[in-house]
């Protein structure tokens, strides 16, 4: 009996614990993980890798510089050449101005031969960015004006007295616009041409000769076919003769060869149908003008953008 009772009483404990409820726990519902942005880092800008030259047997700087559309000066600037009549051959140039130099580039210190005395590159006259002096600027007479022009004036006396009396004065009549000059070619761009010599075609363009030959007498004017800068004024070119190029804008130029007198200097800027040299034979078998046009410094066929005769 007393066995029973002690299972009976275990039977009756594990019953009580089976009714007793589980606990229950409340837990908050946990945010998902939110990941931080990475911070953008801006990607460096890419240099465009400049043109380059490798100097080969019969190569001058101004060939090289005509070969490219380029002014000598400012090749012999980009590469440290300070005696623009020495290179050598398997020297590589560069075609643009190098990372980290500030234009304008430093002056070539050493003339070419014959080629007159060493002048400054300087950007031309429609290039970007190119600095201009500020010019004088004319407006109505006013009492206003006159007090501005006189606060202006820091270095004048005062002037004292009574001011004079405003006065109405109408405005100065506009001119009519001028219309823009138009390109005589398809191929020109914004460059107006005209024909450098008066003359027969003795030969027409082709891909050996680069240009085109113009008869005429010796002495006869040799003519800017376009406004520009003068580049190069010698005869450091073989096979040329005593030679005139001009730069009419970072695309265009125009080079004039065989002449018997050259008119210009380097560096000096010269306006379209301005005489530039007299024709003669210099370096050629006959007197004749020998005409190239460039575009980016390979050449074009004169006739495409020259007007008709």
């Amino acid at each position: 009996m007393r066995r029973l009772a002690v299972v009976a009483m275990i039977l009756f404990l594990a019953a009580c614990a089976a009714r007793r409820p589980a606990p229950v726990s409340e837990r908050l519902p946990v945010p998902p993980a939110v990941e931080a942005p990475l911070p953008v880092v801006p990607e460096a800008p890419v240099e465009k890798p400049i043109a380059t030259h490798v100097v080969k047997k019969g190569d001058t700087l101004v060939s090289i510089a005509l070969q490219y559309g380029l002014d000598y000066r400012e090749l012999a600037a980009w590469n440290n050449i300070t005696n623009p009549n020495r290179i050598e051959i398997g020297q590589v140039l560069m075609l643009g101005v190098p990372a980290g130099m500030a234009p304008p580039s430093a002056p070539v210190t050493t003339p070419l031969a014959q080629a007159g005395p060493p002048i400054e590159a300087r950007p031309l006259a429609n290039t970007p960015n190119a600095k201009v002096e500020p010019r004088a600027t004319k407006v109505p007479f006013s009492e206003r004006a006159l007090a501005q022009m006189g606060a202006a004036d820091a270095g004048g006396a005062a002037v004292t007295g009574p001011a004079p009396a405003p006065v109405e004065v109408a405005p100065p009549p506009r001119p009519p616009a001028a219309e823009p000059e138009k390109s005589a070619g398809t191929d020109g761009e914004d460059v107006d041409w005209m024909w450098p010599a008066k003359g027969k075609v003795l030969s027409p363009f082709s891909e050996v000769s680069k240009g085109m030959d113009i008869a005429g007498k010796k002495g006869a004017p040799v003519l800017a076919a376009a406004g520009g800068r003068v580049v190069y004024a010698g005869v450091g070119l073989r096979g040329y003769g005593k030679l005139v190029i001009i730069k009419h804008n970072n695309t265009w130029l125009s080079a004039y060869a065989h002449n018997d007198n050259i008119l210009v200097k380097e560096q000096q800027d010269v306006r379209k149908g301005q005489k530039i040299a007299e024709m003669g034979s210099s370096d050629a078998d006959q007197v004749k003008l020998h005409f190239e046009v460039r575009r980016q410094g390979k050449p074009v066929d004169p006739v495409k953008i020259l007007p008709g005769m």
